[in-house]
């Protein structure tokens, strides 16, 4: 029987490495991404032009309810990027990893997947509850009990720093395509973004410490 999977795929540098890590791992590979009303629609366009030139079968599903439940940074406007010690992240979207993975479960099934690859990390995460391990753990035994199906929830990045998925990407010969293709920035720049938002910081550090050590 052919090993067939989901990505849960933002176009990002992350969901990006694990999309081509699943593309190593398993025989059919599809990617879903979520329109959950985020500020730039860059993102959508970014996922789906990466998945069409990987010739990746590409799911787009609108989850837009929540944005309205649950106004965050990475929606709205008015409310400023904030990270503040003892603080989660105003980019914090309460319950977002758990509808998504919920959501790509249900997807799964209706495929034949039992894999949900997601790009979830504990090491540089930002403080966010739903990156946790535990949490992936927990919610793989809630949906195998709610679905009456075997899946595996894959975080092939569950404990890798910023620069060993760099250094991953480039084991999997794609670093310059996460590097220029991809789209992490909070700001919507693609590549190498803005350079000042959090997420352009965290994946900068990573990638300028693996260069150092790169032969």
């Amino acid at each position: 029987m052919k090993k067939k999977a989901v990505v849960v795929f933002s176009g990002g540098q992350d969901s990006t490495t694990c999309l081509f890590w699943a593309m190593k791992q398993f025989d059919e590979v599809e990617a879903v991404t979520f329109n959950y009303g985020q500020r730039h629609k860059l993102e959508l366009e970014c996922a789906a032009n990466i998945a069409k030139e990987l010739s990746i079968k590409h799911h787009v599903l609108d989850m837009s309810l929540l944005n309205q439940l649950a106004p965050n940074a990475l929606t709205r406007d008015d409310i400023d990027i904030v990270a503040e010690d003892g603080k989660l992240p105003t980019t914090f979207v309460d319950g977002r990893n758990l509808l998504f993975l919920s959501f790509a479960a249900v997807l799964a099934k209706q495929i034949g997947a039992k894999h949900i690859v997601t790009g979830v990390c504990e090491t540089d995460f930002s403080g966010y509850p739903d990156c946790r391990d535990v949490f992936v753990k927990s919610l793989n035994v809630t949906l195998n009990l709610a679905m009456d199906y075997t899946f595996v929830i894959d975080t092939p990045l569950m404990w890798l720093s910023k620069e060993e998925t760099w250094e991953l990407a480039d084991q999997l010969g794609a670093f310059d395509f996460v590097r220029n293709k991809t789209l992490t920035c909070y700001n919507g720049i693609v590549a190498d973004g803005c350079g000042e938002c959090p997420a352009c910081k965290l994946r900068a550090k990573g990638l300028n410490d693996y260069l150092k050590r790169r032969k």
